[in-house]
């Protein structure tokens, strides 16, 4: 069960945090796995992993904002079964306190970037049959967060492009979900706490994991291994659906 032997996946954003977790757990079960991401050496970090363990897969340089450079990647790539679009960043602020550039970037990295994979990927899944597609979506999209306004946009974007795919493309045998992470622990989330509040860490390491109903983080690990049943076969008769893995966040915080 869980196996992706003779499966081939594409995974964004596997330079760190979610999706490199994702790019080993697949590449552990089977799959060769193809990690285009914007700083090469951040990529050829996580292949190394992978090739010490016996895995298989391929770095690209990559930056996913840019539709001739995800083109050229997908047509270095090939063919392939699985899609994971997890390549996404970060941004704090309301709709007042955004600057129309920060705005503009989020977009840029979040959604766009999303659709260029989609764009140049969908076809590929087409030619050969089918696939699964699985998209980093937040419950920013699905509730409130406070000071996350661009995010919320972007990741709010993604649940419904999500949607769209998932019925657009049901009759070539794509399926296509997203998942929605609540506060997770990756080197960003100690990287923001360190810059926001120096000397104050693990307090606010503490805050940030008490916000979760279940009083902790998630870590990279489960949500990998939501998306690892999202592609598999196991999952096989679900499509354009959204999986919240937040640690009960959106129906027992209140």
């Amino acid at each position: 069960m869980f196996s992706l032997q003779n499966n081939t996946a594409v995974i964004t954003g596997a330079g760190s945090g979610i999706g490199k977790a994702i790019a080993l757990l697949f590449a552990k079960q089977g799959a060769i796995v193809h990690l285009p991401e914007l700083k090469e050496e951040t990529a050829l970090e996580t292949l190394q992993e992978i090739l010490n363990a016996g895995g298989k897969g391929y770095a690209y340089a990559c930056d996913i904002t840019q539709p001739a450079m995800v083109a050229d990647m997908m047509q270095q790539v090939g063919t392939f079964d699985l899609l994971v679009n997890c390549a996404g960043i970060a941004h704090v602020g309301t709709a007042t306190s955004t600057t129309p550039e920060d705005f503009n970037r989020i977009f840029q990295v979040n959604v766009a970037g999303t659709y260029h994979c989609l764009h140049y990927g969908i076809p590929i899944l087409i030619k050969r049959g089918g696939g699964a597609i699985v998209n980093m979506a937040s419950i920013a999209a699905l509730t409130g967060i406070p000071d996350r306004f661009a995010y919320s946009m972007s990741k709010g974007a993604v649940h419904a492009i999500t949607m769209s795919v998932a019925r657009d493309y049901l009759k070539n045998n794509i399926r296509c979900n997203s998942i929605s992470p609540a506060r997770v622990h990756t080197p960003f989330v100690d990287g923001f706490i360190a810059k926001n509040y120096p000397g104050k860490e693990k307090e606010m390491f503490a805050q940030l994991a008490a916000s979760q109903p279940m009083g902790r983080m998630g870590t990279v690990t489960e949500v990998a291994q939501l998306a690892l049943y999202l592609c598999s076969d196991a999952a096989s008769f679900i499509s354009g659906n959204d999986y919240p893995i937040d640690g009960g966040f959106i129906h027992l915080s209140h």
